[in-house]
Formats: C-alpha cells, sequence, structure tokens
C-alpha cells in the first residue's frame, strides 16, 4: 500500500508541475514587468528542479510518471489564450497564474490527504510543491 501510494502521488505532482511549467510557458512572453517576469521564471525554474527529483524516484519504481489530463490542459490554454487576446496586461496574466496556483495547491492537497500512505519523502516534496504555488501567488500579488 505505501508504494502504491507514494508511486500516485508522485504521478500526481508530475502531472501538476507539467501543467504549471505549461501555464507559465503560455504567459511568460506575454508579461511585461521585470520583476514580475522573474516571479515567473524563477518559479518555472524550481518547478523544473521538483520535476527531476520526481523523475528520479519513480524512475526508482520503474513509473514513467503522469501527463497532465489533455481536456484541463486544453482547457486551459483555451482560457489563457482568450483573456490575453482581450488584455495583454500583467494583471490578468497574474490573475491566470493565481487560479492555476489555487487549483494546484487544492488537489495537491486533496492528493496529500488521498494517498496517506505515500512515503514521507514524497509526501514532503509534494508540501514543498504546494508551498512553491503558495509562494508565487504571495510574490504577484502586486500584480493583480
Amino acid at each position: 500500500m505505501i508504494e502504491q501510494d507514494t508511486i500516485r502521488l508522485l504521478r500526481e505532482c508530475d502531472a501538476g508541475i507539467k501543467m504549471g511549467v505549461a501555464s507559465i510557458d503560455d504567459v511568460l512572453e506575454y508579461a511585461h514587468d521585470d520583476e514580475f517576469r522573474k516571479y515567473l521564471a524563477d518559479c518555472r525554474k524550481e518547478h523544473e528542479k521538483f520535476n527531476h527529483e520526481i523523475e528520479k524516484l519513480l524512475d526508482k519504481y520503474h513509473d514513467d510518471g503522469k501527463e497532465p489530463n489533455p481536456m484541463a490542459k486544453g482547457m486551459s490554454w483555451i482560457k489563457t489564450n482568450v483573456k490575453l487576446a482581450v488584455d495583454e496586461s500583467d494583471k490578468t496574466i497574474a490573475g491566470l497564474i493565481t487560479d492555476g496556483c489555487n487549483m494546484g495547491i487544492k488537489s495537491l492537497n486533496k492528493y496529500l490527504n488521498q494517498y496517506e500512505a505515500a512515503d514521507e519523502k514524497s509526501k514532503d516534496i509534494t508540501k514543498r510543491l504546494i508551498n512553491l504555488e503558495e509562494k508565487l501567488v504571495i510574490d504577484i500579488r502586486k500584480f493583480l
């Protein structure tokens, strides 16, 4: 049970990270303020570090990870592009990223509770990922 919950939790983190990186990639070129762009780029780098850490652990379990839900990814892309077509401001981007982070935080906490038998290392990674998302939301509030 521990191994199964560990793999499932890591897979959800993997999918969430991929979704977060794709979302940042979708908006980064539109960000105007240098400080805002730096927050986004730094957060993207941190997501990549988490991704490598998770991939190593999943490799240990001979698991390939998980891609984000194609429907969720597609809907996110559409929402982002429609909103940016209307208004390319940092305010719009900050709102989109905040919404995405909040969904990620909610999902990761749900999975942390759902896969309670996961090993402590995987739970720790999940909690650090949640903290990264929470920090970005706080950092970019001034751009809302």
